[in-house]
């Protein structure tokens, strides 16, 4: 299984493995790391699921489109490399993947 970084906004490392398939915002919550709050489940509707990809897993990751763009203008402290964290299928090419969590997702 794919390992994914998750590193909150104190600095804090959780590494999880997560299965193909699933979405790095499940990831987060099965392994109960706090910085995800995912409220809608990830059904990409609210935004409490935002991260920041490191910047040298953009291109794998993609950029954000249609409905999860537009929630993300809702969420707070946007970056050019933000995503919503449901919409990130985990691969077996995101092994390592590298994700920072917001300070707070409201």
């Amino acid at each position: 299984m794919p390992i994914i970084h998750y590193i909150e906004a104190d600095g804090s490392e959780y590494e999880a493995e997560v299965s193909v398939g699933s979405s790095v915002m499940q990831g987060a919550v099965d392994n109960m790391i706090d910085g995800i709050l995912a409220e809608c489940g990830g059904a990409c509707r609210c935004a409490t699921c935002h991260c920041y990809v490191d910047e040298q897993w953009l291109d794998r990751v993609g950029a954000a489109e249609g409905v999860e763009k537009e929630l993300l203008e809702a969420a707070v402290d946007i970056e050019p490399n933000s995503r919503l964290s449901c919409q990130i299928e985990v691969t077996e090419e995101l092994d390592g993947l590298v994700v920072r969590l917001p300070v707070t997702q409201y």
